[in-house]
């Protein structure tokens, strides 16, 4: 059984909620990733920025990046996938909720990784690569 700790980027990188949008930016940058998560005092995420999000839901609407903190950015319901899970699960979760990048938590709820696309091109098969990406793309 392929697990999702099996297929995902150890050690994804997080900032506090109280971080600005540009903080948010130039880790991304430093660490050559497209995403971080954002994560309340107590270390337990609230949410996730992608650099679509900052383009869109920044940059795009005139707000400073050095003045936006970083939870304004986030969803409502940040989404997660256990450590243990099966591959379809993921995959249903991903493809549900259209997710395209996927933090992974281990058993004590402390962030451990992140599935990505690309992470999962290199672990599906064709059928289940076409299925998750027609789940993803291919609806309105």
């Amino acid at each position: 059984m392929t697990t999702a700790r099996d297929i995902m980027k150890p050690g994804a990188q997080w900032i506090s909620q109280d971080e600005t949008v540009a903080d948010a930016a130039r880790i991304m940058d430093e660490l050559d990733v497209g995403s971080v998560i954002v994560a309340d005092p107590n270390e337990r995420m609230v949410g996730i920025i992608t650099d679509r999000d900052i383009a869109v839901k920044c940059v795009a609407q005139g707000r400073d990046p050095g003045a936006t903190r970083a939870l304004e950015l986030c969803e409502a319901t940040p989404r997660w996938v256990a450590a243990n899970a099966d591959i379809s699960e993921v995959l249903d979760s991903m493809g549900s909720y259209r997710i395209k990048r996927m933090p992974v938590i281990d058993a004590k709820k402390r962030m451990v990784g992140m599935i990505s696309e690309a992470d999962l091109a290199q672990h599906l098969d064709q059928k289940e690569l076409s299925e998750f990406v027609t789940a993803i793309y291919g609806r309105p």
